[in-house]
């Protein structure tokens, strides 16, 4: 993994496995006052997509968040760290509450998280396609 910056186009073998080992991460969003609102999450990364993913509640502070941004989505940012090893996507972030999008998101999470979640109907996913990836191996 790199010292820093990290090429979103080809991230390396090693900071991708990072990003499919588990670890709890943060989403860190931005409340209407400008101040960081920073969460515990989990997050699944696609590269090949280049999106990051985040289940969560329709009624949760960070959809709130990700919504008052607007159609061009939040900026946001999700991080992991593990002793010295950490990693971060940057991008923008939308809600989507389509059937097909959080069954991806729900079954990507119970393959990194070795758990599936239990049924939800008022479950979204935060999409947060990734402009930005940064990281220290």
């Amino acid at each position: 993994m790199a010292n820093h910056s990290v090429d979103p186009a080809a991230p390396d073998e090693q900071y991708l496995a990072f990003w499919r080992e588990r670890h709890l991460c943060t989403l860190t969003t931005l409340r209407p006052d400008g101040s960081p609102h920073v969460v515990p999450v989990g997050v699944t990364y696609d590269a090949e997509t280049g999106l990051a993913r985040v289940i969560t509640n329709v009624t949760s502070t960070k959809v709130r968040h990700v919504r008052t941004a607007g159609a061009e989505g939040a900026r946001v940012a999700v991080c992991q760290v593990d002793g010295p090893r950490w990693a971060t996507l940057e991008g923008r972030a939308r809600v989507h509450t389509e059937p097909d999008r959080v069954a991806e998101a729900v079954r990507r999470y119970a393959e990194r998280y070795e758990r599936t979640p239990g049924p939800n109907p008022a479950r979204v996913v935060i999409e947060i396609e990734v402009e930005r990836t940064l990281g220290r191996g």
